[in-house]
């Protein structure tokens, strides 16, 4: 079924090493985006006009284009129109956190909807300023109330950096594609074995993940 082809040589190695590139640039994403989205959703929930207005177009721009676009415009465009040498990975890094921020800033946007105001007032009635009640009364407490949406959009991005194949970049899928390509005479199936054992390497990632994010959800609730 095609699985001997990942005793050939590096083979698996070779897998493994592609699976960390598409993680690397997935975590460094995801922790800008939470960092960025944490901030722009506070700032757009002071509704305030000019805010409201960029915010509303910089979300809506980036749910409309398509990642695949997003790197293209990112990678190319910019490497040809700006004369800035970039890397792929870097290129990637920033479509992602475009991305992230723009889904997480929603989420954050969404939560703090749900702070009762009385918690707003008491902060102000003893004197804390608007920094200071959403960084230490405010954020701490949505950050807990978006721990499975946040974690929901990390698994998504983890999936979706197969997209940056697309730019060049030599991830566990453009890995496993390479040795489908090299073994082709030799092992007919390998196809299978490839495309199952990457299968099962983004679901075991996914799945750690996730089950993670339910034991912090039961340690803080308890």
């Amino acid at each position: 079924m095609g699985f001997d082809v990942l005793l050939k040589g590096s083979n698996m190695l070779r897998l493994l090493t592609g699976l960390w590139v598409a993680l690397r640039i997935s975590l460094i994403s995801a922790l800008i985006s939470i960092v960025l989205g944490v901030a722009l959703g506070s700032l757009m929930s002071l509704k305030k006009p000019v805010i409201t207005v960029i915010s509303r177009i910089y979300l809506e721009f980036i749910r409309i284009m398509p990642q695949m676009v997003l790197l293209f415009l990112v990678y190319f465009g910019t490497t040809k129109a700006l004369g800035i040498n970039m890397s792929a990975e870097t290129a990637s890094v920033i479509v992602f956190s475009l991305w992230g921020t723009a889904e997480m800033s929603d989420l954050v946007r969404g939560a703090l909807g749900g702070i009762p105001k009385i918690q707003y007032e008491s902060s102000f009635s003893l004197g804390l300023t608007t920094f200071q009640t959403y960084f230490y009364i405010i954020i701490p407490q949505i950050i807990r109330r978006m721990l499975p949406l946040s974690i929901n959009l990390i698994t998504r991005m983890i999936k979706t950096t197969s997209l940056v194949m697309m730019i060049g970049i030599v991830e566990v899928l453009k890995v496993g594609q390479q040795i489908i390509e090299a073994n082709r005479k030799s092992s007919p199936n390998a196809a299978f074995g490839i495309y199952a054992t990457v299968f099962f390497m983004y679901f075991i990632v996914c799945y750690v993940i996730s089950m993670l994010s339910k034991h912090l959800e039961k340690k803080w609730k308890s």
